[in-house]
């Protein structure tokens, strides 16, 4: 017999469950939906737990249904939804909508949002000599704040947080349990009353009395050097425009050249220093707010110290109300760069700063609250209408990245050796973590043991199946070595390259990879870095490389562009090579004899193809950089000198040939030392070189095509931040009716291998098991 219905369901009443999964929690997701049902008039409850937010909601079948459009259509404007599941459940005759108290569960599905940058209302309340927030530097709301740095595990409420050691206010109390207030479950809400306290020492760890603003303006103007306890680290701080603050605080952090970057008060003092366009301003005022790449105005007092030989600048905003308060002085512009020493991971707690900070720092400017994951600024630069990412991090992690995935284990892409990233693989999701960096010292090596630690539990996740880069002596492959797990796959570092690029434009292979970067260490046991590739997800097939060269010494010629020139003079144009290298290098004397003795006889000399070697020679040659002191340095400061693309490419390539599987450079040495020789500009030389390389790829592309009848193009590899070369071979190739793939969501460069490791690994295990 059919059940009778209720009085209830003949009066059009129904009851829906949702789940809400993506970023949903620490986004104004609640009050958002307790503020929709009642505009709808509805009942039930709302709730977050460690999948995301559940709703029950009760009314009229006509009224749920739109509550439930609106809902999905219009979301928070933090807020990412990654899946919505609609039930619907018997009624249960809920007499008002209520928000509950979050559940725990052992699935963690949530996402925890990024930080987020200071909002307008909070900006307007710090600034506003009435409310009781002026002048405090920890102030926030549902809109902005600390999210990814400060929380330890799932749901995110306070108590899981490092806001935990600081009790409400009765006021602070009141707005955070108020469903129409815009704090209403903001986790780090607080006021001077209850919230962080800020404090400033000297050097030998005395308290500075006084107003902490006054203290630090009338600092900067002397030269002094700040360090800062900010959001997800620690910042050395100092006057922008005082040549001898920067040069100082160089010489103390044995940073001599790679650029510094810069926090400016507003958009006004960016445009007073920089040309700034649409979407760069747009990038700069996101709530992500990373470092943007701008280029500098000329004759406008910006000291040449901020970035040696370079043309352009990062530059971001004031992001946190600490922030914000220290750029409302007399210094409009302060350097702003991380707070470690070299080689070592961001500082972030004030007992570590004294000791790893205290010989650069003068003061320290500290506060109380936590930093439970560090996360280094994002850096990010407009290439003609497209933001390409040079690091992701703070403003950005850990939101994942769509993959072509399914479901199956767990899978930890560990990343490479240098601007290192892990990766974590789940249902199709890759959570790729924020900047880890170097990893050649053991302080390197246990952030990311750290940091993986923390991001597995934040997760709720246990790693499954882990993928290391090839190479046996790198750091991150041993620590994945060590790890539990049912299986370890070793990826080959230009297949990972590869691999990342296809996945985060949710492509499939199999596609032709041109990938370009320094070092790799190939299936040869030669150093890669010039491929032309077929592959797919679960392997690749090499077809044209860069001819090799030794590098004498090893990779520790990377320190040393002129020996690599050296070796491809002698390498390739044999004897007069010698003679051209002995007419350019003779001031090096006796260690140029004895480097063409290591060559000739190939001591000490791994045999390379690298592009950034290539670019390294001819930087060289050309005078630009001998010596370089932070990576890729070289070939940065020759892409400075190219022209601009419209003038650029109308210059002819230098000759090369291709060699069976090998592009035979030695035309190009010929040809370039000619001009070099006539004393032609060496804008034109450089701008030739680039134009060079780019018909290499697009030859090498072309050949490849011709053969295996594939018309997708992969660029992946940390040369591709050369936005020069980047937009010539895209433009190239798209013309040769090649669609190109490059990327978007992460970078380029090494910080990406490890997401192409998670998905081969995965690929392979689906492969192999599924």
């Amino acid at each position: 017999m059919a059940r009778r219905a209720t009085a209830a369901e003949k009066e059009g009443l129904v009851r829906y469950r949702l789940t809400i999964k993506g970023t949903v929690q620490g986004v104004g997701f609640r009050p958002f939906v307790y503020h929709l049902a009642s505009q709808h008039e509805l009942k039930g409850r709302v709730c977050n737990d460690a999948r995301g937010v559940v709703v029950e909601v009760e009314g009229e079948k006509a009224k749920v249904q739109r509550f439930c459009q609106e809902l999905r259509q219009h979301p928070p404007r933090l807020a990412r939804i990654a899946d919505l599941v609609v039930e619907e459940l018997p009624l249960a005759g809920y007499s008002a909508f209520d928000i509950d108290l979050s559940q725990g569960a052992q699935e963690k599905e949530a996402l925890v949002p990024p930080d987020v940058a200071l909002c307008s209302d909070c900006a307007r309340e710090v600034l506003d000599p009435a409310d009781r927030h002026y002048l405090y530097p920890f102030t926030n709301c549902t809109n902005c704040g600390p999210r990814f740095t400060i929380v330890q595990e799932l749901p995110y409420d306070r108590a899981r947080t490092s806001m935990a050691s600081f009790p409400m206010c009765p006021d602070c109390a009141r707005e955070y349990h108020d469903p129409l207030d815009r704090r209403f479950h903001a986790q780090p809400v607080a006021c001077p009353r209850c919230g962080p306290q800020l404090e400033l020492y000297n050097a030998q760890r005395g308290l500075v009395e006084g107003d902490w603003r006054k203290n630090c303006w009338e600092l900067l103007q002397r030269g002094k050097i700040l360090a800062l306890k900010g959001l997800g680290g620690f910042h050395l701080v100092c006057n922008a425009l005082d040549p001898r603050a920067v040069a100082l605080l160089r010489q103390r952090k044995r940073r001599p050249h790679k650029p510094l970057a810069v926090m400016a008060r507003d958009l006004e003092v960016v445009r007073r220093f920089c040309e700034l366009g649409p979407l760069e301003e747009e990038l700069l005022t996101s709530t992500a707010a990373p470092i943007v790449v701008l280029k500098r105005r000329s004759g406008v007092g910006l000291p040449e110290e901020l970035a040696p030989g370079l043309n352009t600048l990062g530059v971001m905003l004031p992001y946190t109300p600490l922030h914000l308060l220290l750029l409302q002085g007399p210094l409009p512009l302060l350097v702003m760069t991380s707070g470690n020493r070299a080689g070592l991971p961001l500082c972030k707690d004030n007992v570590q700063s004294w000791e790893e900070l205290g010989d650069i720092a003068d003061y320290f400017l500290l506060h109380n609250r936590d930093i439970v994951n560090r996360c280094d600024d994002s850096v990010v630069v407009v290439v003609e209408d497209t933001p390409l990412f040079y690091r992701r991090s703070r403003g950005y992690v850990p939101q994942p990245v769509k993959v072509p995935t399914g479901k199956g284990p767990v899978v930890l892409g560990i990343g490479g050796e240098m601007k290192n990233t892990f990766c974590l693989l789940r249902r199709g999701e890759a959570f790729l973590s924020q900047h880890i960096g170097e990893l050649d010292t053991l302080e390197g090596e246990e952030n990311l043991k750290t940091s993986l630690e923390n991001f597995t539990r934040l997760l709720g996740v246990k790693v499954e199946i882990v993928s290391c880069d090839l190479h046996p002596d790198y750091r991150s492959s041993r620590l994945a070595r060590q790890l539990e797990a049912q299986q370890l796959f070793t990826v080959q570092h230009h297949h990972a390259h590869f691999a990342s690029c296809l996945a985060e434009n949710g492509a499939e292979g199999p596609a032709i990879g041109a990938i370009l970067d320094g070092t790799g260490y190939g299936s040869d046991g030669c150093l890669w870095g010039f491929e032309i590739i077929t592959g797919d997800y679960l392997d690749f097939q090499r077809h044209y490389h860069l001819d090799y060269v030794p590098l004498p010494g090893g990779e520790a010629a990377i320190k040393h562009p002129w020996r690599v020139a050296v070796s491809y003079l002698l390498t390739f144009l044999s004897e007069e090579g010698q003679a051209w290298s002995r007419r350019l290098f003779a001031s090096q004397g006796q260690e140029l004899a004895w480097l063409e003795q290591i060559v000739q006889r190939r001591l000490n000399a791994s045999l390379a193809c690298g592009c950034g070697r290539l670019f390294d020679a001819v930087a060289a040659l050309l005078g630009v950089r001998w010596e370089i002191t932070y990576e890729g340095q070289a070939a940065i400061e020759l892409g400075e000198l190219t022209l601009p693309l419209a003038e650029g490419k109308r210059l002819p390539p230098y000759s090369f040939a291709f060699q069976g599987e090998r592009i035979d450079p030695a035309p190009l040495f010929r040809e370039l030392l000619a001009d070099l020789f006539q004393g032609k500009d060496r804008r034109l030389l450089a701008t030739r070189f680039h134009n060079t390389v780019a018909f290499m790829v697009k030859e090498g592309v072309k050949r490849v095509a011709e053969n295996s009848g594939l018309s997708r193009v992969v660029l992946s590899g940390g040369s591709w931040q050369n936005a020069y070369l980047f937009l010539l071979c895209r433009e190239l190739l798209q013309e040769s009716g090649f669609e190109v793939l490059y990327h978007r969501q992460i970078p380029a460069n090494d910080a990406g291998l490890s997401l192409g490791q998670a998905v081969v690994a995965y690929r392979r295990w689906w492969e192999k098991c599924a």
